[in-house]
């Protein structure tokens, strides 16, 4: 989204073509013609050839919302993912994280204090899409990171006994901090399997992050978490899948187009991003940056 108003060296694209503007707006070129004819778009005609202002069209896309709208500070509020966590330091984007699980990053994302919330919420139907719209929210996009592998996570010494949630039962497991997307799907798994947390033993610590859940089964504080399969393999855990989850990115939309925002979106364009996604295993990137919900 909004490649093409991205600074180009030392100067900004002053004009976008029609094709570049069905790209941002995710339409085809024939609407924009359409919007165009209506005089429902910023546009000019330069020597017969339909183009549009890139300052004005940034400002149409904003709204007059935007003018007035308090900066949010450059914070990426929301779930704990290890790629993500990586990029933005090996971006050197300086946006500061804030990993409380999703329902607190939707809920700073909600007040204004965070620029973008990293989220993996569980619906009936899909991940995120439902947990975002029902909040009202006004100038947010959500965005496409990566689509995640999914599963307990579990020790070498237990791996002949735990194969599937049911297996659970009476076995010590690491359990991550409430409000977090991987709760609310364990949660979830264990109904479905006959099962609660009472029928659990619980680990001594409650994991906050993806690598701290891997690591207290490592440590051998538990027999099992629910983690994705990137976080088993440097702590050489089996893995035993159970879902594919979407991890989305909830971002403002003046937000979207500040240098912070704009650095990392363009280092997860790199080659380096790419192998370091394969690297880590358990990655699927084909709808990395597709637009998966836009406020009204």
């Amino acid at each position: 989204m909004g490649d093409a108003l991205q600074d180009t060296g030392t100067q900004q694209l002053q004009f976008l073509t029609t094709k570049e503007v069905a790209d941002l707006l995710r339409v085809k070129e024939r609407k924009v013609y359409d919007l165009a004819a209506a005089n429902e778009i910023p546009h000019r005609r330069i020597t017969g050839k339909l183009l549009f202002p890139a300052a004005e069209l940034r400002s149409w896309i904003e709204g007059p919302a935007a003018a007035t709208a308090a900066e949010r500070p450059g914070v990426l509020a929301g779930s704990h993912d290890p790629l993500l966590d990586w990029a933005v330091h090996a971006s050197g984007c300086g946006l500061a994280m804030l990993c409380n699980g999703s329902a607190d990053g939707l809920s700073r994302f909600a007040t204004g204090d965070a620029a973008l919330a990293g989220l993996h919420l569980p619906e009936e139907i899909g991940w995120n899409v439902e947990s975002v719209s029902r909040l009202n929210l006004k100038e947010a996009v959500l965005v496409g990171w990566a689509t995640r592998k999914r599963g307990l996570l579990v020790s070498r010494e237990a791996a002949t006994t735990i194969r599937s949630v049911a297996d659970l039962k009476g076995k010590r497991v690491a359990l991550r901090q409430p409000g977090t997307g991987t709760a609310l799907l364990f949660s979830r798994l264990l109904a479905e399997a006959g099962l609660s947390e009472a029928d659990l033993t619980i680990g001594p610590a409650t994991a906050h992050t993806e690598n701290d859940a891997a690591s207290a089964v490592a440590a051998g504080e538990a027999e099992a978490a629910l983690g994705i399969e990137t976080a088993a393999k440097p702590f050489k855990l089996r893995f035993v899948p159970l879902a594919e989850e979407c991890f989305d990115l909830l971002i403002d939309r003046r937000s979207y187009f500040t240098p912070p925002v704009q650095t990392l979106f363009a280092f997860a364009r790199t080659q380096e991003f790419q192998d370091k996604a394969a690297a880590l295993g358990g990655y699927d990137l084909e709808g990395h940056g597709d637009v998966r919900w836009l406020s009204a």
